[in-house]
């Protein structure tokens, strides 16, 4: 399994934690119980493989961490949107930016153009151009905006 397919089930975990309103560990138990892992792996090709030990503790990094922070990714969302309401971006841009800006706000092993780049790809297969645009926008925004007053 590649960096890229656990991002993606990470960032399906972080849309079904905000649905179910579960706990990132009894989330990840119930998702990686063989079974349901096994009848997932017959529907969609992203779960073919089981991640291993990196990529689960890499899942669980990112899950746990974005859950942790929310309320502050959530503002830094809110800011960079530009006149968007968290609550009115699609759940998957939302799922896809949380991600991303945990990954660059908390997760030094993930390059920040990195994480961009793989954030606007992985919307590419789940929402219209118009929103992976938006995706786009948002992270390129917060970027100039946070990130340069850190290197001032």
């Amino acid at each position: 399994m590649t960096r890229t397919a656990a991002r993606e089930i990470a960032i399906q975990l972080c849309f079904a934690a905000e649905a179910a309103g579960r706990l990132p560990e009894e989330l990840m138990e119930d998702f990686f119980s063989p079974e349901h892992y096994d009848s997932l792996a017959q529907e969609q090709e992203l779960f073919a493989d089981y991640p291993d030990k990196t990529q689960m503790e890499y899942i669980r990094r990112l899950l746990t961490l974005g859950m942790e922070h929310r309320a502050e990714i959530d503002g830094y969302i809110e800011r960079y949107a530009r006149g968007w309401k968290v609550e009115r971006i699609s759940h998957t841009a939302r799922a896809i930016l949380r991600c991303a800006l945990c990954e660059i706000l908390y997760m030094d092993d993930v390059p920040n153009a990195v994480a961009i780049n793989e954030a606007v790809e992985l919307d590419k297969s789940y929402d219209e151009p118009e929103t992976v645009s938006f995706v786009n926008g948002v992270l390129g925004g917060f970027m100039r905006g946070e990130l340069a007053r850190e290197d001032s």
